[in-house]
């Protein structure tokens, strides 16, 4: 009898001491794999790792992220789909995962019906650069040396439905011009034809193009944002060059696969949270001109609707300017 009691008082102790985030450990071992559906290097890629060791801490599980690039974020995306529901295979995708459906009839997932969500993790002004080898200083001269060069100018981008191609759209519908579009497998690829002169212009997540904006290797035209981005004082927005309309922003959210047990995602929900508080990890974001998500916007609910709005807001544009993919 006195053992027992002795057992029950020190079972009562250990708990008293136990860390507050113990309860927080994951119920399943082994590492949690990050798919990112682009190529490494790439912005998605950038906030990807910077999150993969944000949320290691706070789940206290490894993380790994994984890039499984093609197709413009779709073969990436579909293994996530086609994934085991447990929570041990997650998603970082881009506004691509609301454009993918209306360029592609044949894809073997649902954009949102495949999937969990957990919440959005960042947003991302975009920049539009072009070749040093372009005359145009500003947009308005780009826009003269649009209306007079037959053929007229490329535009490089990372595949149908990426960050990438959605603004060189966006852009050619802005200005009404034909560009000849360049397609790469991402789009370090297309920046480093940009940089090299072999294509004239992209339009790209600031996350990328901030390196070779400061260094002087590429002209810029303006950001896609609202306002203007803190890194680049001295870009102006593209409605304050001459586009009063224009407006992206290329948000990352956290996915899993369909029919992940809800504790599941209420654990990772909770650590994104977390994360997007972390001082280390919203610096990280800011080196890369990200914003991190607001608290009420890394919830399932939230990232689901934004979703859900972006893609009635851009497939008519996507099924009015290229024809759909097979």
């Amino acid at each position: 009898m006195r053992h027992t009691v002795l057992l029950l008082v020190l079972l009562w102790l250990t708990a008293l001491v136990l860390p507050a985030h113990a309860v927080d450990k994951p119920a399943k071992p082994g590492a949690i794999i990050l798919i990112v559906p682009f190529t490494q290097g790439g912005p998605t890629d950038e906030i990807a790792q910077a999150l993969a060791q944000a949320l290691a801490t706070r789940l206290q599980q490894k993380v790994v992220v994984r890039n499984v690039p093609g197709a413009g974020g779709i073969l990436g995306t579909e293994q996530v789909a086609k994934s085991r529901p447990d929570g041990r295979t997650l998603l970082l995708s881009n506004i691509g995962q609301a454009t993918s459906g209306a360029l592609h009839t044949g894809l073997r997932y649902d954009p949102v019906k495949s999937f969990e969500a957990i919440g959005l993790v960042a947003e991302v002004p975009m920049t539009l650069i072009g070749s040093s080898r372009l005359v145009a200083a500003d947009l308005k001269e780009l826009r003269s040396a649009m209306a007079g060069t037959r053929p007229h100018l490329t535009y490089a981008h990372a595949g149908a439905g990426s960050a990438s191609h959605l603004c060189g759209l966006m852009l050619a519908d802005a200005l009404k011009a034909d560009l000849a579009a360049v397609s790469y497998p991402g789009t370090a690829e297309a920046l480093a034809d940009v940089t090299a002169g072999r294509v004239d212009l992209l339009c790209d997540q600031t996350s990328n193009t901030l390196v070779p904006i400061g260094v002087g290797r590429v002209r810029v035209f303006g950001v896609t944002t609202k306002v203007r981005v803190v890194a680049l004082p001295n870009v102006p927005t593209l409605a304050e060059a001459g586009l009063p309309k224009f407006q992206l922003a290329v948000w990352h959210g956290l996915y899993a696969a369909k029919g992940t047990p809800d504790a599941d995602i209420t654990r990772l929900s909770k650590a994104l949270q977390g994360a997007l508080q972390a001082p280390e990890f919203k610096q990280k974001l800011a080196d890369l001109g990200a914003v991190p998500a607001a608290p009420q916007a890394a919830t399932p609910e939230a990232l689901r609707k934004r979703l859900e709005g972006d893609i009635a807001r851009l497939a008519p544009l996507l099924k009015r300017a290229v024809p759909t993919a097979k």
